[in-house]
């Protein structure tokens, strides 16, 4: 035991100088008690190394808040984080409760605007991120023991009697002293017949990171969602610079690529945000097999500026086309994918040059899907 203790002391020469983890960082739980958030549990989460998160337990898990030192990463909508509405799953309504945040999660069986047909009534992006989730665990770290891991595991749970039951386990997790958030996702058909599956991540970055000039960072054939109406995803145009505010964007005005990614040797695909006035970079990484997807949304509306980097299992036409083109996902009972996405603050200048180098940028030969 002595040797133990240590060697704890030369990992960690501070150790005798804290009492308490929450004095570097840790996950702490809460309730929102104020307006249409009222009743709303969170868990604020403290990397120790100036990044700073809020996870949204009512909603499915998903990020809101997100600060590296003083700067806000991700874009907050008007409505802000509201409480769960797990029967939402009509037309348009989920405009009501998307707060935005630094992730918003879209599934489990739909990603894309509101339709109907012969399988049913499906909201805009789907039901999952209006669903509370089940807290399984919540891992603090121990400094003390040489433990600097955290993290917090949780159960989602997309169900119905007598039709599509769809299980989301959730884990995110971190580790004091690196500026990262590791998102781990198991979906499951917890029904006895097979489901169809999509899942989209709608991650949205505002201000100050995304600002006028600075590098929205992806690599691959595109599309443009708006076709030959685009005017933004243009060959020539830079879209990938964050635009002023745009006027035609006020409203419901926005643009998309649907972005076949390109992947390194390991089959992992990177894409960012880069600010070169502020030295930072925020990094998206995750593979290729499970997420073949990229969607870059851009709505530079006046006080609403926001920039969308969305790896996802389809592109968000819709589980109506998926299933028409053949691309839609069935879960056979008891069947689970597994899905990683890694965000990481990148602030030291080596890491961003590395990042750009094998990340940026577009391939201007246009995909057709």
């Amino acid at each position: 035991m002595p040797e133990q203790k240590d060697h704890i002391k030369n990992i960690f020469p501070w150790s005798k100088k804290v009492s308490h983890h929450a004095q570097i960082g840790g996950i702490e739980t809460s309730v929102l008690d104020n307006g249409i958030a009222r009743g709303t549990r969170i868990a604020w989460v403290n990397t120790g190394t100036g990044l700073r998160y809020k996870i949204v337990i009512d909603r499915a898990m998903d990020i809101a808040d997100a600060f590296f030192n003083q700067h806000s990463l991700a874009w907050i909508s008007h409505t802000g984080i509201t409480a769960p509405q797990p029967s939402s799953n009509h037309g348009t309504e989920w405009l009501k409760t998307f707060g935005g945040g630094l992730l918003t999660t879209c599934g489990l069986d739909h990603a894309g605007g509101p339709e109907t047909d012969a399988f049913g009534e499906r909201g805009l992006h789907g039901p999952v991120s209006n669903i509370p989730a089940t807290i399984e665990s919540v891992v603090q770290p121990d400094p003390a023991a040489g433990n600097l891991n955290f993290s917090i595991t949780g159960h989602i749970q997309q169900l119905q009697a007598l039709g599509t039951c769809l299980e989301l386990k959730r884990t995110i997790s971190g580790k004091l002293g690196e500026a990262a958030i590791h998102v781990r996702d198991e979906v499951t058909n917890r029904g006895n017949t097979p489901a169809p599956h999509m899942l989209l991540y709608h991650c949205n970055f505002g201000w100050p990171l995304a600002d006028e000039g600075a590098d929205i960072v992806w690599k691959g054939k595109w599309q443009s969602r708006e076709g030959k109406d685009s005017k933004i995803f243009v060959k020539g145009n830079s879209f990938q610079k964050c635009s002023p505010p745009l006027t035609s964007h006020n409203g419901t005005g926005e643009e998309a690529a649907f972005i076949d990614i390109e992947k390194d040797e390991g089959g992992k695909c990177t894409c960012g945000i880069y600010n070169q006035q502020l030295s930072i970079a925020v990094s998206l990484s995750f593979n290729k097999a499970e997420l073949p997807w990229l969607i870059n949304w851009q709505h530079w509306g006046h006080g609403e500026y926001v920039t969308g980097l969305e790896p996802a299992t389809h592109p968000p036409v819709g589980q109506a086309a998926a299933r028409a083109n053949n691309t839609l996902i069935f879960l056979e009972p008891g069947e689970s994918r597994t899905y990683s996405v890694d965000i990481e603050v990148l602030y030291q200048q080596e890491k961003i040059d590395h990042f750009l180098q094998h990340s940026a940028f577009a391939d201007q030969n246009n995909l057709n899907y």
